[in-house]
Order: C-alpha cells, then sequence, then structure tokens
C-alpha cells in the first residue's frame, strides 16, 4: 500500500475503492476536519484577520487514523469535492495532518465514475489558494457578522437569539412577503365564461377582460339576451416548445419541489446519495454546461431509443457570469440507464434528472395553436378560446411533467360566421389575491435571482432560519367567503350566491413573531447587512477572491471597520425591541392591553409595566395568532383561561392554552383540544368525550418485554410508544394495522439506534451519556439532565466523576 486517497464520506470512499488497484487505499475525513473553535475569539482582527483552527474533539480519532496511515504511504491524494468547500477541506487536511506537500496530489471529478477517477488521478494538481482563501473570507466574515451581531440581539430583543449576514436578509424576505400579503387590499371583478357548442361539442369560452362591476356584469349578460353567437375570428399559428437547460442546483431544488413534492434539505440529501454512488455529476453547482463527452453520449442514447430526428444537440449559456463554466450541470453518468427501478426516493430524483437532461438535447416540440373568437352584432370584446395540437413532440417524448403540455382543450373543427349554440353565460364574482407566500424552492428561485448565496448555502440557509424559530414551514387553512354569480341560460337571468374558501396555504414560509421583530430591529439599526444589495455584492467579492482577482484581507478589511462601529453605537443607543402593539382598553377596568415578543414568544399583557401599584398579567397567544393582526376581542379572550369546566371523576378538568394550542388538563393527563373546536365553546361533557377519545386511542395496541406499546399521531406524524421511547412509524408501514412483526421491528430499530447513540453508560446508576444534535449530553433514567461542553470528554469519566458533574450547578 503506497497510496492513501482521503475523500469526504465513506459512500464515496467505497464507490472509489473499485476502481482503483491494491496500491490504493481509501478513506473518509467526515467532511471538515477543522475549524473555528466555539468559544473565544479566534480571528485576530489586528493581525490580518488571522484565524486559529482547531480539529474538534469527535474529529480526533479520523485525524489520528488519516495521520497514520499518510505515514505509511509515499503519496496522498486529497479528492474531496471540486468546489471552494471542498478545496478548503483538502487544504485543512494538509495542515492538520501534516502532510508533505511534495508527497501530496490534489485531485477532482464531477462524477465518481472509473474513467473519471482514473483520468483525475492521471491529471493531479496543487491545492488552490484563490479558492481556500474565498470560503475563508466567507467563513471568517460570517463568523464575524454572527459574532458581533447576535450579542446586540441578547441585550436589545431577547436572549439566545442569532443573526447572520445570509440568513437575516432570507429572512427579510419573508416577512417582506407577509407584509405585502397582509396589507393586500381585495379588488372586485367578475369573470365572464360562456359556455358554446358546435356539431355536439361544448367548449368554454372567456371575455378578454373582467368587469369591474356587479353593474356592468348585470349590463353586458342583460344585452346577451336573445342574440345570435357566431365565430367572429379564426387563428391558426405555428408555434413551438424549446426545451430548458439541463438542471443546476437551484432549478433541480425548483422542480424536484414541483414535481416530486420534495423540500430542498431533501433534495439534496437525495442527489448526494445518488452522486457518491457514482449516479450523477456533482449535485452543488451553478453551471448549465455539458462536456462535449456527455453531448456525444446523450446523441447516441436520442438516436438508438427516439430515432435521429428527435435529436438537436445544444450549447447552453449561463446567464449568471460568476457561474462557473469550468462545472457541469447535474447529469446522470450512464445515459443507458433510464431509471434505477426500485420506486425509492433515489430513483425518482434519478429519473427527473434524466429526463430533463436528455429534454435539454432534443429537438423542440411542434404545435399548432387556435384561437376562436366568439361574439354577437352588439357586442364590444369577444369571447376567446384556445385549443393547442401537438404535430411533433420532440423532447416532450421523455420531459412532459406538465398536464397542460400533454391535454389541451378540445375545440369544435368551427368556420368563420358559423352561428354556435350559446349554453349558458356565467358572471362570477372574483377577488384579486396578494403574491402568493414563499415555498421553499420559490425562496431559492428569489435568492439566486437575487445573487444571493451560492448553491452550496441555499439548503443549509433555509434550514437555519426554520430551527432558529424566525421563519416556519406550515400549512394554513383557508376560510370561507360568500360570492354572487349571475347565470343566463335560455334568456334568463339569475342570481346565485356561492361560498368559496380563500387564503388557505401548504407547505409556505410564514415569519414568526421572533422573525418580524429581529428583522424590524436589524433593517433599522443595520441597514447595510440587511440591504439586498450588499449582499449579493459581498458574493461577487467572494467570487473575485476564487479568480484571484481581490485580495480576501483586504476585503474583510473594508467591511469590518464600519460594521464595527456601528455595532458599538447600536449597542450604546438602541432601544429594546419587542414589538408591541396597544389593541386598546380592556372593558372593565380601562387598563391598556398589549401584545408583544416575551421571553418564551408572543405573549398578550393587561396593565403596565411602568405601573408599579398593580402587577400586569400575562397570557401567550396561540399557535395561530399574531401580534400584527390579532384583535383586541381575540386578545382578551386568552385572559379567560386557565378555566375550570368543573370535576370528572373527582378530578378537576382545565382547559389551559399553551405553547401549541389550547389543552385540556385532566390530572396527570394532556388532551389536545382539535384544530376547528373553539375551546370556548367546550362544556365538561365535551372535554369528558375528548379525554376518552384520547385514552382509547392511547390503550396499548401490544405489548413487548412485558411493556405496553400504544399507538398516537402527533406534530411529526403516526407514532408508537414503548418504555418512554416514541418512534415514529413512516409510510412503508400500514399504521392502522400494524402487525405484531411490525411493531417488534420498529421498536428493535429504535433500540438499536439508541445504542448508536450512547457513548458511555452506567446502567447499574441509570446514568448514561448519549450524542445529540447539539453535543453530548447525561440522560439519568431516561431523562435529558444536563449538556456536556464539547471539551468534556465522558470516555475518560469515572462513575465518581460523573457523579459530581450532574450534583454542580
Amino acid at each position: 500500500m503506497s497510496n492513501l486517497v482521503i475523500v469526504e464520506s465513506p459512500a464515496k470512499a467505497k464507490t472509489i475503492e473499485g476502481f482503483l488497484g491494491s496500491e490504493f487505499v481509501v478513506k473518509s475525513c467526515y467532511g471538515h476536519i477543522r475549524e473555528l473553535p466555539r468559544k473565544g475569539d479566534p480571528i485576530d482582527i489586528e493581525n490580518d484577520f488571522n484565524p486559529t483552527y482547531v480539529v474538534p474533539q469527535d474529529k480526533k480519532k479520523v485525524v489520528n487514523e488519516l495521520k497514520s496511515i499518510a505515514k505509511k504511504c509515499k503519496t496522498v491524494w486529497l479528492a474531496t469535492d471540486e468546489d471552494r468547500e471542498g478545496e478548503a477541506i483538502s487544504w485543512h487536511l494538509l495542515h492538520a495532518l501534516n502532510l508533505d506537500i511534495s508527497e501530496t496530489k490534489r485531485i477532482t471529478f464531477n462524477e465518481i465514475t472509473k474513467k473519471a477517477v482514473l483520468k483525475a488521478v492521471d491529471s493531479p494538481r496543487d491545492i488552490n489558494d484563490n479558492l481556500v482563501n474565498s470560503q475563508q473570507a466567507r467563513r471568517i466574515l460570517d463568523r464575524i457578522v454572527g459574532f458581533e451581531l447576535s450579542p446586540v440581539l441578547w441585550r436589545k430583543v431577547r436572549p439566545s437569539l442569532s443573526a447572520g449576514r445570509v440568513q437575516s436578509v432570507t429572512v427579510k424576505l419573508i416577512v417582506e412577503r407577509e407584509n405585502k400579503i397582509q396589507n393586500h387590499k381585495p379588488v372586485e371583478t367578475y369573470k365572464v365564461v360562456g359556455n358554446f357548442s358546435s356539431k355536439g361539442i361544448n367548449f368554454k369560452a372567456e371575455l378578454v377582460s373582467n368587469f369591474s362591476s356587479y353593474s356592468d356584469a348585470k349590463n353586458f349578460l342583460e344585452l346577451a339576451k336573445g342574440k345570435q353567437f357566431s365565430v367572429k375570428k379564426i387563428t391558426q399559428k405555428p408555434g413551438k416548445r424549446t426545451p430548458s437547460a439541463p438542471f443546476i442546483t437551484s432549478t433541480l431544488q425548483q422542480e424536484a419541489s414541483r414535481v416530486l413534492g420534495f423540500n430542498v434539505s431533501r433534495t439534496m440529501s437525495v442527489a448526494q446519495r445518488l452522486y457518491e454512488s457514482g449516479r450523477i455529476t456533482y449535485m452543488r453547482t451553478d453551471s448549465v454546461s455539458l462536456s462535449m463527452d456527455a453531448m456525444g453520449a446523450i446523441q447516441k442514447q436520442i438516436e438508438k431509443d427516439y430515432g435521429s430526428h428527435y435529436c438537436n444537440p445544444r450549447k447552453y449559456q449561463n446567464k449568471n457570469k460568476s457561474a462557473q463554466e469550468a462545472h457541469e450541470a447535474i447529469r446522470p453518468t450512464n445515459f443507458s440507464v433510464s431509471s434505477l427501478n426500485d420506486s425509492s426516493p433515489e430513483d425518482k430524483l434519478y429519473s427527473l434528472i434524466w429526463r430533463k437532461t436528455m429534454a435539454s438535447q432534443m429537438s423542440d416540440a411542434e404545435i399548432e395553436r387556435t384561437t376562436i373568437e366568439i361574439g354577437h352584432q352588439e357586442q364590444k370584446q369577444n369571447f376567446n378560446t384556445v385549443g393547442e395540437v401537438v404535430k411533433f413532440d420532440g423532447f416532450l417524448k421523455v420531459y412532459n411533467t406538465s398536464a397542460s403540455d400533454s391535454k389541451s382543450d378540445q375545440l369544435p373543427d368551427v368556420s368563420k360566421d358559423e352561428i354556435l349554440i350559446c349554453n349558458e353565460i356565467s358572471a362570477t364574482q372574483k377577488f384579486s389575491r396578494p403574491s402568493a407566500r414563499y415555498t421553499e424552492a420559490s425562496l431559492v428561485k428569489k435568492l439566486e435571482e437575487l445573487g444571493i448565496g451560492r448553491p452550496s448555502t441555499y439548503a443549509p440557509t433555509i434550514k437555519t432560519i426554520q430551527d432558529r424559530g424566525y421563519v416556519e414551514n406550515k400549512d394554513l387553512e383557508g376560510k370561507s367567503r360568500a360570492i354572487s354569480q349571475l347565470i343566463l341560460v335560455k334568456n334568463e337571468l339569475k342570481e346565485v350566491s356561492l361560498n368559496e374558501n380563500f387564503g388557505a396555504d401548504r407547505k409556505k414560509l410564514f415569519p414568526t413573531t421572533t422573525g418580524e421583530v429581529v428583522n424590524e430591529f436589524l433593517n433599522q439599526h443595520f441597514k447595510d447587512i440587511m440591504d439586498y444589495n450588499f449582499t449579493a455584492e459581498v458574493e461577487k467579492e467572494l467570487d473575485s477572491i476564487a479568480k484571484g482577482e481581490l485580495q480576501w484581507t483586504k476585503m474583510l478589511s473594508n467591511f469590518y471597520s464600519p460594521f464595527h462601529k456601528n455595532i458599538l453605537h447600536t449597542q450604546e443607543n438602541a432601544e429594546r425591541a419587542n414589538g408591541e402593539r396597544l389593541l386598546g382598553n380592556e372593558p372593565e377596568t380601562g387598563e391598556p392591553v398589549f401584545v408583544k415578543l416575551g421571553k418564551y414568544g408572543p405573549i398578550a399583557q393587561i396593565g403596565d409595566t411602568a405601573d408599579e401599584t398593580k402587577k400586569p398579567k400575562f397570557a401567550s397567544l396561540k399557535a395561530d395568532q399574531h401580534i400584527k393582526t390579532i384583535s383586541l376581542e381575540e386578545a382578551l379572550k386568552l385572559f379567560n383561561y386557565p378555566k375550570s369546566l368543573g370535576e370528572h371523576d373527582n378530578v378537576e378538568v382545565i382547559i389551559k392554552v399553551g405553547r401549541f394550542g389550547p389543552y385540556i388538563q385532566f390530572g396527570t393527563e394532556n388532551v389536545s383540544i382539535p384544530n376547528g373546536i373553539d375551546p370556548e365553546e367546550v362544556l365538561l361533557n365535551g372535554a369528558v368525550d375528548l379525554i376518552n377519545e384520547k385514552r382509547k386511542a392511547n390503550a396499548p395496541v401490544a405489548e413487548y418485554e412485558n411493556l405496553p406499546v400504544s399507538k398516537g399521531k402527533g406534530r411529526f406524524g403516526p407514532f408508537i410508544k414503548w418504555n418512554d421511547l416514541f418512534i415514529n412509524v413512516n409510510k412503508k408501514y400500514d399504521f392502522d394495522n400494524l402487525s405484531d412483526d411490525n411493531i417488534v421491528e420498529l421498536i428493535e430499530e429504535k433500540k438499536k439506534k439508541e445504542r448508536e447513540k450512547m457513548i458511555h453508560n452506567w446502567e447499574e446508576e441509570g446514568i448514561s451519556v448519549q450524542k445529540g444534535r447539539w453535543g453530548k449530553f447525561f440522560v439519568i433514567s431516561g431523562k435529558k439532565k444536563k449538556q456536556l461542553a464539547p471539551s468534556k470528554d465522558p470516555i475518560k469519566m469515572t462513575l465518581e466523576e460523573a457523579k459530581t458533574f450532574l450534583k454542580a450547578k
């Protein structure tokens, strides 16, 4: 063994090892192996922003293992990803492993195939310092912004908040969109649709523009009574549809959301697995280019599968000037494989990528568009209807994800001046809609348009703003409203009243109260940081550093001086921010009623904290209430709780309002009041029914290791509960008909995962140390008790040391 190849992930290592001979060993570094320490001051601002990096505790074992192997090898090949992040990881490996630069080679490839890997080995290069400096500049800049700005929020808004150069402007986008929606004033119009017939075929046609009032719509229908409708004009135009470019990171995220329903994080994790298994090229790219080899292979596959008349090779150009043209778009590595044939998420995403890539090199679709205009002699504007016929499907043969592409309304074969049968004309009241809220995918599109972030940052940014509690991805139930409709049938005009639902939203991004208050504060005091153009300019400067056109320390120096002055000024002079809003006065006492952001979320307050003679009363807002939209009446109802309904089985039944909405407290049992049920209308009998329903739902459905197993449905979907463990039941199981074998399988899998989390276990004392999302923590009798600092190593702890640590405050 004379060669060590280091990659980022174990899956990637396993794939590559199969391509290289016995002289190569392939190992994973599991991502970054050095980072800026979480505490202290690791950036020496006075000394050209010189950073101090450390190997975190959980990476020391990996680093030591790689060091040991590297010493036995003649050559070390750094084969991390080809983007800036990957280049930085290679640079950190070089220094952390104390590698000899003369015996260290850097290789990159954008697809994990034998041909690409062997080609990379044949053409190694040095580490690109410009790419490393660009990554360092981004990391240090974001650290400075976060570490100097976040403490300002702790003092001026509330503890434990955070800010970030990209995350804060992303929240701003969502807040601004929500404000636009809340301030929207619906405009009333009337949409007129006619239903006509010719040769036994019914079809619809619409007036080109809507009427602005009820009277105008009614006058139009009155005028249509007894009139003879005919074909005024027929227009037939040939047209074509051209395929769009192959996927880049942002367009893959958007299309996977639209077609497959994947969120941004899921798309990237599935794409990562496809890349590491050698199925697709690198999934973090902003280039729409395809290599000449790839274009040739696609052309051959199209000719083989569909014929040469379906083939039309194209070279796509990037609109984004900073895109890395040397990279490729996201594409399959083997075009003869159209799917993985297993209905997995990987199969669905791979198939989408395959079809998009193939379509990009196929012929235009040829269509014929027919427009028919219909009216009567006294009518000023005509009805219009449009139909399309696909004459040659071209790229639609493989990429046709829109229902409108595959099916158009059937139009009869009519001639000019032909008399038509008018079956019905309706004028329906409509209200204008506000701009749509962002989905994760449409937010990515907006960030890309503004030049904020890069392919590697979209998914983590969107995850961060949700984890921080600034934004929620949720559904919104619609409301119902009455609308009027005028219908003309057989020369008789009648008016009917209809109901329509409006305002419903699914999987949309909503700002939380915390997000709005923080956004308002940052906009007021840090306009530069919150300016979209500033954030986009930073990205351009980082691109310039990557090209060697700008010195990274100069870029940081230009930014830091005015930023730090603003920090100091805001700390001294800014007022505290809580989004406080005066709703009015309580009718009985005349005391003011406020809503604002409290320490643990949005609250309502009766009374003034400045009044020392009387203590104010507080109540938490419900999950679906907002300080900007809640009314005085709604706020006052919150102070009705806790409310006693009486006793059942000698135990008091109380309605309370908590963080996640209203619930019933019955002894030690808590029972949520379902959405759609007003807690004001829940009486004792109704509460008892809800308690009994929950008891029935929670009754044991099985037994495992002499302990009961129960079922339930929570915020994150269906679950089973066993031995204080909540175990999610995914879609591969029929939740309503779980078998004993299903239950055993779920519990055993959960136990296995819990064992994998375990770092240390003093079973006889009921004490263990586990690792979780935020690091290592102590568990006593199954309940989390105390977080461990990163510097603490539980492996070296004795039981007595652990007990001492737990007793300490």
